[in-house]
């Protein structure tokens, strides 16, 4: 009986959450990303009274075509959250994106309560995230309790919205590195680098350090020296 009222409140949260602001950029393929969500909700049994939260989740590297499907560990949630992750691992046949194995944190989150109607609070926030212009922000209206099963909700619209992304840059990755030997996340870093020192020419020494340093120099010399001229 208890599994069953459980399961009636991890629902109720999951058809009650609505992501107002996704967030503009997908999750990363070849490193964590952090999303920053802010979580609007009435308080249960206070009229007029409006909660908001804030803080992050973060999602480590996903393990692209990991042999376990359930492979997606959680820490910060609470039961309720863990039960609706359960339920989805348990109906992969319908979501296959779960073979992906993600890790998820939430930290670092603060709350306040404010007098006004859901609304305008919602509206408010949503116009603060937009002017924010920050990538990796997103608004959702979801409920007071369990709340963190609205998190939950929020990580799985983003996960499934980037999959595809993710898939595409990950084969490119594997047919690259079977080319030139260079793994997805070297690549990833060296590209960084580049572009720092694209914004920056005093780090371009730098730069050379760090391609002789992983024995790179060599594959990207014409582009180091096409730098340097520039």
């Amino acid at each position: 009986m208890e599994r069953k009222t459980s399961q009636i409140d991890f629902w109720y949260a999951v058809n009650n959450t609505r992501v107002l602001v996704p967030p503009k950029k997908t999750l990363e393929t070849f490193g964590n990303t952090i999303l920053n969500y802010h979580l609007v909700s009435e308080l249960m049994d206070v009229a007029g009274k409006v909660r908001i939260r804030e803080g992050r989740l973060v999602a480590m590297k996903p393990l692209i075509l990991v042999p376990d499907a359930s492979s997606l560990e959680m820490e910060g949630f609470g039961a309720q959250a863990k039960e609706y992750m359960d339920w989805l691992k348990e109906n992969e046949d319908h979501i296959h994106i779960l073979r992906y194995g993600y890790s998820l944190k939430q930290e670092a989150f603060s709350e306040q309560v404010v007098t006004d109607s859901v609304e305008n609070v919602a509206a408010r926030v949503k116009e603060e995230v937009k002017r924010s212009d920050r990538p990796f922000d997103a608004v959702v209206l979801g409920v007071d309790d369990p709340w963190d099963v609205c998190l939950v909700r929020l990580f799985w619209v983003v996960m499934t919205k980037s999959a595809p992304e993710n898939i595409r840059e990950f084969e490119l990755g594997r047919r690259q590195e079977r080319e030139d030997g260079i793994s997805a996340e070297t690549r990833i870093e060296v590209e960084r680098a580049f572009s720092a020192a694209e914004r920056d020419p005093s780090l371009t020494g730098e730069l050379g350090k760090y391609l002789q340093k992983l024995g790179l120099f060599d594959h990207y010399q014409d582009r180091f020296f096409q730098l340097v001229r520039r």
